[in-house]
């Protein structure tokens, strides 16, 4: 199994809170790249915050047909130092050794394991050199405020363009694999 990081950014790095700013451009063109991401993967590695946002949402959203029944069904890992439990289908908690059970989920076989949102996660599994490929939807706006997804203690790390694609609104898709050494 692969670990895919998949982000939507600004142009100027903000992956927070995206349902805020992203809008505009998603369309049925993006919609098909995220129902095809979603096809794709066996499983969803969320941090804390992504996780109770998610939570918070998909259980309860109407209209949403297939993509939902497959966010609502298919297995979460859920990485917390905080939570107790991790109450939505499908969902098991990972604490302590966060590293090595990723590279546990990784040695099963299957198709990706999808990494979304998730800043301190994404971060910390990216130092470890644990993300295989990175998938950047990046949108025309600039906030100029907000959190960056690549924080100060990110260390540097070269990457490879593997593959971008424009959609008619807007949105660039950059694909990235680990550079090799």
């Amino acid at each position: 199994m692969r670990l895919v990081a998949t982000e939507y950014l600004t142009i100027d790095g903000v992956f927070e809170e995206p349902g805020h700013w992203s809008r505009p451009w998603f369309d049925d063109e993006a919609g098909q790249f995220k129902w095809n991401e979603l096809q794709a993967s066996d499983a969803q590695l969320l941090g804390r915050k992504t996780y109770e946002g998610f939570f918070s949402a998909w259980p309860t959203m109407e209209g949403t047909g297939e993509f939902g029944v497959k966010m609502n069904t298919m297995p979460k890992y859920v990485v917390s130092s905080t939570l107790k439990e991790a109450a939505w289908s499908g969902s098991k908690l990972i604490q302590g050794d966060v590293a090595g059970e990723v590279r546990k989920l990784k040695a099963q076989p299957g198709k990706d394991l999808l990494l979304a949102g998730s800043g301190q996660l994404f971060n910390a599994l990216m130092k470890e050199n644990l993300i295989d490929a990175y998938r950047f939807m990046v949108h025309p706006i600039v906030l100029g405020k907000g959190r960056r997804l690549f924080t100060d203690a990110t260390a540097e790390r070269k990457l490879e363009l593997t593959d971008i694609k424009r959609f008619a609104k807007g949105i660039v898709v950059m694909e990235l694999v680990p550079a090799k050494a």
